[in-house]
């Protein structure tokens, strides 16, 4: 039997290329919607969140990071990229593909999120056997109608069952209804962890408010390590919601036309998540903090349900992790341009989530624009692979800086 067949992936074709209805979250930006963002995603950059250093900034206000554009939209990213039923399936995050234009998101601004699915393959995998990778679109564009990013997201669709029977996570002896507890950590290493941490927050506080020149940077060059957590159901809480689409009545519509069960979601992980004629009645519900497919993030016995150990975390939070940790290497005057990351192992519940990049090439392109290369490691504790990326970073010439051609918080070469 092929791996189409026993994953039935024969309703997907009909929406390929087909645009999907913009999502629209009800409420403009607003200054607190980035401070709670740069909270939830442990990123420690007073730029995004201390209205002082903001203001001396050469943005002159608070701004948002780059990784908040996926909290502008009403569905991070996933809608375009889970059309089409799959029976007894569930979903993961794959992997985020991101491509920004330039403008920044300030308060006060409001984006539509246009979105269309892509493509899908099947494959073999280890922990679910055939495993559809299937891609969806967003372009995020704001109130001027100018294009602020363009993201392509890859889900990753799999058969519950399937991944019970591989048991990738479970421990011997250990079954659906008995999931895996958090490492333990001792006083001592957990004060090892916070010193850690100092590492990245000292990068970004010494760089201050001066540019990264692209002179400066050569290959081989390593930014400071960044270390996580150690997580929780706490944490990913805190990350769920720090998305405003997670907020009782902040999206006109649902994240998608398709309900859950329409999807192939098995019956226990269906519910009514996103149901907005449900959420003006009972919206507790709608809420994926405590039914329908996003409860396995944040309840042990319905992760166990889906094959997995215990809570985990969001896909889209781990491309943002990879987003805030270049971004603040680059600083204010530097720009990701793209990125491309790969999520291999989802961050779960106790474990501790360290990033570490390497400079892997430099260049000028034949716009004229100034670029960096950045490999980014993820891993945990165990040094078990969460995450691979590579990230292009736009920086300032120092011929740029002199001659005063950067300007209003603006990049030379990027189209406004």
């Amino acid at each position: 039997m092929s791996d189409e067949a026993e994953l039935d992936v024969s309703d997907l074709d009909r929406y390929m290329g087909v645009p999907m209805e913009p999502g629209l979250l009800k409420e403009p930006v607003a200054t607190n919607d980035i401070r709670r963002w740069v909270q939830a995603m442990h990123y420690p950059n007073p730029l995004h969140y201390d209205e002082r250093w903001a203001a001396a900034s050469r943005f002159g206000e608070l701004v948002a990071p780059q990784s908040f554009t996926v909290a502008c939209d009403t569905s991070h990213g996933c809608s375009p990229a889970q059309v089409g039923k799959i029976p007894g399936s569930h979903l993961i995050f794959g992997g985020d593909d991101w491509w920004f234009f330039g403008p920044r998101i300030r308060p006060g601004d409001h984006l539509v999120c246009h979105r269309m699915p892509y493509d899908h393959r099947v494959t073999e995998t280890r922990f679910a056997g055939p495993t559809c990778f299937q891609r969806g679109d967003t372009l995020y564009v704001n109130q001027r109608g100018e294009r602020v990013a363009l993201q392509r997201s890859t889900a990753i669709r799999y058969k519950v069952q399937k991944a019970k029977e591989k048991e990738l996570f479970t421990a011997e002896g250990e079954g659906e209804r008995a999931p895996q507890g958090d490492p333990e950590w001792t006083d001592e290493q957990l004060a090892e962890l916070e010193e850690r941490k100092l590492a990245f927050i000292d990068q970004v506080q010494a760089l201050g408010h001066d540019p990264r020149p692209h002179e400066s940077v050569s290959v081989g060059d390593r930014l400071a390590e960044h270390v996580l957590g150690p997580h929780s159901l706490a944490s990913f809480t805190t990350e769920w919601r720090a998305y405003p689409m997670t907020t009782w009545g902040a999206t006109r519509k649902g994240p998608t036309d398709l309900s859950a069960a329409e999807l192939g979601y098995t019956d226990e992980m269906a519910g009514l998540e996103g149901d907005r004629s449900v959420e003006r009645v009972n919206p507790e519900l709608t809420d994926g903090a405590y039914h329908g497919p996003s409860r396995g993030h944040l309840q042990p016995r319905w992760a166990a349900h889906i094959g997995m150990p215990r809570g985990y975390g969001y896909g889209a939070s781990m491309g943002a992790w990879v987003l805030d940790y270049v971004s603040g290497w680059a600083g204010e005057w530097g720009m990701v341009s793209s990125s491309s990351a790969q999520y291999r192992n989802p961050a779960f519940t106790g474990d501790a989530t360290i990033l570490n990049g390497e400079v892997t090439g430099t260049r000028v392109d034949r716009r004229g624009r100034c670029l960096v290369d950045v490999a980014v490691d993820v891993r945990n504790q165990d040094d078990a692979v969460l995450a691979k990326a590579t990230v292009e970073v736009l920086l300032p010439s120092e011929a740029q800086l002199e001659d005063g051609a950067l300007r209003d918080g603006q990049m030379l070469g990027v189209v406004r």
